[in-house]
């Protein structure tokens, strides 16, 4: 899998997981396992160079 391809991944999945954690009550478990995924992301999107201004709506 090339570079392009897995920040492509990550991104679609990045935008998956804030439809997802919109969807439920923040002090869920659900929700807390979520975050952990979507702080993950934006770590690796970060550290890719991506920037998140315009994909991240949750801003957490």
């Amino acid at each position: 899998m090339t570079e392009k391809e897995m920040l492509k991944i990550s991104i679609e999945e990045f935008d998956r997981i804030q439809d997802y954690m919109l969807c439920c009550e923040k002090d869920t478990e659900v929700y807390k396992k979520m975050k952990k995924r979507y702080t993950a992301l934006k770590v690796i999107l970060t550290a890719s160079g991506v920037n998140l201004t315009e994909i991240d709506y949750i801003k957490e």
